[in-house]
C-alpha cells in the first residue's frame, strides 16, 4: 500500500480491459491494452513500480503469468469459484470485472491457483485428453449398445470383451440404413477404444518421467490406485505440500457444505469445489475398499520395490479405509454411494501422507 499499481486483467483471446489503481494518486482508471503476450508485458512494465496484477484462470492458460513473473512483474492467477460477487449486482462487463479483480487484489481478497510449470501443464493436457477419451468410449458404447437393444439383439455375457467383440462384429440387420449406421457406430467404439488405448500408453511412459516416477510409485501402493490413476493425480495435484492431510479434502470438494445461522445448523451434499478430475478418480478408486483387503498380483507389483515405510502404510490404509466402509454403510446405514463419498475423503487423506513422504 502507498505505492506502485493495482493492475486488474479481463483477459480474452482477441482482447484484454485492464483495471488500474495508482496508488500514489489514487486515481482509478480502466483502459483496453494489447492482448499479445509480449506487447501487454511491456506496457506493464512502463507502469509506476512495484506492479502488481492478477487475472481469473480461465481458457487462456498460464502463459501471461509466467511471462509477467519472468519480467519481474507479480502475477496472481485468481480462483474463479472464489471471487467475491454482489449478490444485487446484475451488470456484468469487461470494465467492471478488470476494476474490480484490481480493488480486490489490493484488498488481498483473491484466492490464487498455482501456477503449474510448462511440463506439468502438458502432462496435464494428457491426462484430461485421456479423460475426454474416456467419456467419449463410454458414449460411443451406449449409442452402440442401445440400438442393437432397439433391435432385439442382446448379448448376455460380460460386455465389451473379447468375445463380446466378436458377437458384434457377427450382427447384420436387415435394413440397409440400419447396417449402415450399425457400422458406423462399430467404428466410433472401435475408434475411441484405439485412442484411449494410445493414451493410456503415453501415461505410462510420462509415469517414468524422473520427478514423476517417485510419487506415483508411492500413490499406486494404494488399493484402487492404478498407475494411470497416480499419474493423473499426482499431475492435477501439482504440489502436495501446499495441502495437509485436514485441508485436502476440502480442496477437492469432498467435504460437506454447510449453513449456519444462529441455533440453526445444517450439512448438506459436498461441496465440489477444486478439481472436479482428481475428486471423480478417487470416488472411483474408494469402491475398491468396499471388499476386505486381499492378496492381489497387480497390487503387489505396483508395491515392488518402494520402501517398507511405504508399503507399510499403504496396507494401513487399506486396512482404515475398509473399516470405515463397513461401519459406515453397516452400523450407520448410509447408501454406498454416500459412503463412496466419505471413503474417499479419508483416502485423499492417505495419498497426501504418501504423496510428502518424499524419496
Amino acid at each position: 500500500m502507498g505505492n506502485g499499481t493495482f493492475v486488474g486483467l479481463d483477459v480474452h483471446a482477441r482482447s484484454v480491459v485492464a483495471g488500474l489503481i495508482d496508488e500514489a494518486t489514487g486515481e482509478v482508471r480502466v483502459v483496453r491494452v494489447p492482448h499479445a503476450t509480449d506487447e501487454l508485458v511491456g506496457w506493464m512494465g512502463a507502469l509506476p513500480g512495484p506492479v502488481r496484477t492478477a487475472y481469473e484462470a480461465g481458457p487462456t492458460g498460464y502463459g501471461l503469468a509466467r511471462a509477467l513473473e519472468g519480467a519481474g512483474i507479480e502475477c496472481l492467477v485468481a480462483a474463479p469459484s472464489r471471487i467475491p460477487r454482489a449478490s444485487g449486482e446484475r451488470v456484468k462487463n469487461d470494465r467492471r470485472d478488470a476494476e474490480r479483480l484490481a480493488r480486490l487484489l489490493r484488498a488481498g481478497e483473491l484466492v490464487a491457483v498455482a501456477v503449474p510449470s510448462v511440463a506439468d501443464e502438458g502432462a496435464r493436457d494428457l491426462v484430461r485428453a485421456r479423460e475426454d477419451a474416456r467419456a467419449d468410449l463410454m458414449r460411443a458404447r451406449h449409442r452402440l449398445s442401445k440400438m442393437l437393444l432397439r433391435h432385439g439383439r442382446i448379448y448376455d455375457k460380460g460386455a465389451w470383451s473379447g468375445a463380446h467383440d466378436a458377437w458384434l462384429r457377427r450382427q447384420s440387420l436387415d435394413e440397409p440404413p440400419a447396417r449402415a449406421a450399425l457400422s458406423d457406430y462399430y467404428d466410433a467404439a472401435l475408434a475411441a477404444r484405439l485412442r484411449r488405448d494410445r493414451l493410456d500408453a503415453a501415461i505410462a511412459e510420462l509415469a517414468q518421467r524422473p520427478d514423476l516416477a517417485p510419487l506415483v510409485g508411492r500413490l499406486s501402493c494404494l488399493r484402487g490406485v492404478s498407475t494411470l490413476t497416480a499419474v493423473a493425480l499426482a499431475v492435477e495435484i501439482g504440489d502436495w505440500h501446499r495441502l495437509s492431510g485436514a485441508t485436502i479434502g476440502a480442496y477437492l470438494g469432498l467435504t460437506p457444505s454447510e449453513s449456519q445461522s444462529g441455533a440453526r445448523h445444517t450439512r448438506g451434499p459436498i461441496t465440489k469445489t477444486g478439481n472436479s478430475h482428481a475428486r471423480r478418480l478417487l470416488v472411483e478408486a474408494a469402491w475398491h475398499h468396499r471388499r476386505p483387503p486381499r492378496k492381489s498380483v497387480a497390487l503387489e507389483r505396483r508395491r515392488a520395490g518402494c520402501r517398507p515405510e511405504v508399503r507399510a502404510r499403504a496396507e494401513a490404509a487399506g486396512l482404515r479405509l475398509h473399516r470405515r466402509w463397513v461401519s459406515l454403510e453397516s452400523r450407520r446405514g448410509l447408501r454406498s454411494t454416500i459412503v463412496a463419498v466419505a471413503v474417499a475423503r479419508e483416502l485423499a487423506g492417505w495419498c497426501w501422507s504418501l504423496a510428502v513422504m518424499d524419496d
